[in-house]
């Protein structure tokens, strides 16, 4: 049976409990995670946050049977869709934003773009990661959109580590 990714909107902060769940009841399950340094009086830590906060993906066969099992656990909201169903996020999508969160680079949520042009990035950790080139301040940046959470994530690039995507 044909297996498709899913984004899951879940309870706010609860999205390392649900998908410690997830794992528990052998669902594979996807939380993108980024560090950031966080300051307290007498010292800094770094401390792991979601990259896209009260969602994570899973990884379901298409039978309700297994939309149900996620669906109870403690913390799920809902599972994202339109009036048709549940809406799959493309694969390509999810193992972007997987070889960019694991590339340990500086990585920032970033505005959903829906035009642009689509790039390739040809070198380095991110040896091809698809996204959206975009320029800000001097400095370009290649955008990995998910479609159906309208979010984004950005990564800084040299220009001649990307070609266009045809």
């Amino acid at each position: 049976m044909e297996s498709n990714w899913y984004a899951v909107y879940v309870r706010s902060r609860h999205e390392f409990k649900v998908h410690n769940a997830l794992l528990a009841k052998g669902i594979e399950s996807f939380l993108p995670v980024v560090e950031r340094l966080r300051q307290w009086k007498d010292r800094k830590k770094l401390i792991p946050f979601p990259l896209f906060p009260g969602y994570l993906f899973v990884k379901l066969p298409d039978d309700k049977v297994y939309f149900l099992h996620v669906l109870k656990i403690n913390g799920v909201v809902k599972i994202l869709g339109d009036s048709s169903g549940y809406q799959p996020v493309a694969e390509d999508q999810i193992v972007s934003i997987y070889k960019m969160v694991n590339s340990k680079l500086a990585i920032d949520e970033h505005p959903y773009l829906k035009e642009g042009q689509k790039v390739k990035i040809v070198t380095g950790p991110l040896s091809g990661v698809q996204g959206i080139l975009q320029r800000k301040g001097g400095e370009q940046y290649v955008v990995v959109s998910i479609d159906i959470l309208q979010k984004g994530v950005a990564v800084k690039v040299n220009i001649q580590s990307i070609e266009p995507v045809i």
